[in-house]
């Protein structure tokens, strides 16, 4: 039997004879046995959230993520999201640590948020979720449900916290006692009537290191995130053209950025699990920075094929990645760098083209010289002509 997810006219249901506190406990434990690290029951219920929610959007700190403004009524109250919903089963799974497992090496991967390494959660978590809403479903005839992972208007951090799945971190991230705050969340909207389970009390005290390993000042104050400044956001979510300071604040990140957590620690004791899926696969791997420059459209497609990577895109990827050789100042990335320079986006040459004008050298003077008579973007141009200013400076 396939559940409904959806239902505009909810009749009156006769649910199996047991108790709220009971049913919860059976769907935690389904949860579970579905490969989920942690599940937690919450009520559906308006957000305490609110006016925080809608000062951090005052104040533009959704940066760009225009999505994050819209349809606001069903984030902050997510039993408009589907008629007749009451709790929510709440979940977690952990992603590795990288204890007891092989240290990922080389200048990409360990530039790569963590989470990102093997194949896309969402995908993962989502088709999870569907098997436990058909098992509910089959046991509650006329339940119905919706699920989601990081894709709908929930604020689910929010809804995590109230199911125990873990407590607010001053990076605003989750934490637990048990997986730090190394865990990806989802939910599935019921329409059964649960015993929800208790939070859990705060886990930071007086320690601040998330906020101090920041390089950027994206955490300007205990819970509270500022996109405009943070790392994940310009080397995942923005497309386009970094700012000059945003360039050198990324430093070597490619995709995303952890920095936080591992200042974290909690996480620093986090159990270990180990989930196949979510380590970095052989076909990867072998990458490196210089790999990346140079990987066309078909070996990107085939390479990165159900990687979570792949919502920066192909040319947010090599932008990235030439961004962090720049940082480098490594000679050894200048072969690269030039053959780059003859790259079909123009987004990839700009950056580029700042990457040599980092690095410096006679090659790289020579590369943007031959480039600059025939480039035919002003953009690209403007920015060969300050890579050539700077390392005529350097000269001088």
């Amino acid at each position: 039997m396939r559940c409904r997810r959806w239902a505009s006219n909810l009749k009156r249901l006769e649910w199996p004879q047991v108790s709220a506190e009971s049913s919860s406990d059976v769907l935690r434990n389904w949860a579970l046995e579905e490969g989920f690290d942690g599940a937690g029951i919450a009520k559906l219920e308006p957000s305490s959230q609110e006016q925080a929610f809608l000062r951090w959007l005052a104040k533009g700190d959704h940066a760009a993520m225009a999505y994050m403004s819209r349809r606001t009524e069903l984030r902050l109250d997510p039993r408009d999201i589907l008629p007749g919903a009451r709790s929510a089963v709440c979940v977690a799974l952990q992603y590795s640590p990288l204890k007891g497992q092989r240290e990922v090496d080389g200048d990409l991967w360990p530039r790569v948020a963590r989470y990102a390494l093997g194949v896309d959660y969402h995908d993962l978590m989502k088709q999870r979720l569907q098997n436990l809403a058909d098992r509910i479903c089959t046991e509650f005839p006329g339940c119905t449900t919706r699920a989601y992972v990081d894709t709908g208007p929930v604020l689910e951090r929010e809804l995590a916290s109230r199911a125990g799945i873990g407590v607010f971190g001053k990076n605003t991230m989750l934490l637990s006692e048990q997986s730090g705050s190394w865990f990806l969340l989802g939910e599935l909207l019921l329409s059964l009537e649960l015993e929800p389970d208790l939070p859990i009390a705060d886990l930071c005290g007086s320690c601040t290191r998330c906020l101090e390993a920041c390089p950027t000042g994206a955490l300007p104050e205990p819970y509270r995130l500022d996109a405009n400044r943070c790392i994940s956001y310009w080397t995942i979510e923005h497309r386009g053209v970094f700012p000059l300071e945003i360039r050198r604040l990324t430093g070597g990140w490619v995709f995303g950025c952890d920095l936080c957590q591992e200042a974290c620690p909690w996480n620093g004791d986090a159990i270990e699990v180990h989930h196949p899926p979510l380590e970095l696969p052989a076909k990867r791997a072998a990458l490196d920075l210089t790999d990346m420059l140079r990987l066309d459209r078909e070996s990107y497609v085939e390479r990165f094929r159900g990687s979570p990577m792949k919502r920066a895109k192909q040319e947010g990827l090599q932008r990235n990645a030439a961004v962090a050789m720049g940082n480098s100042g490594n000679l050894r990335y200048v072969p690269a760098l030039l053959e780059a320079l003859q790259d079909d986006s123009p987004l990839v040459r700009l950056h580029v083209a700042w990457a040599l004008g980092e690095i410096g050298g006679e090659k790289a003077l020579a590369g943007l010289q031959a480039r600059q008579s025939i480039e035919l973007d002003p953009d690209v141009t403007q920015e060969i002509d300050l890579a050539l200013s700077r390392l005529a400076g350097l000269d001088a």
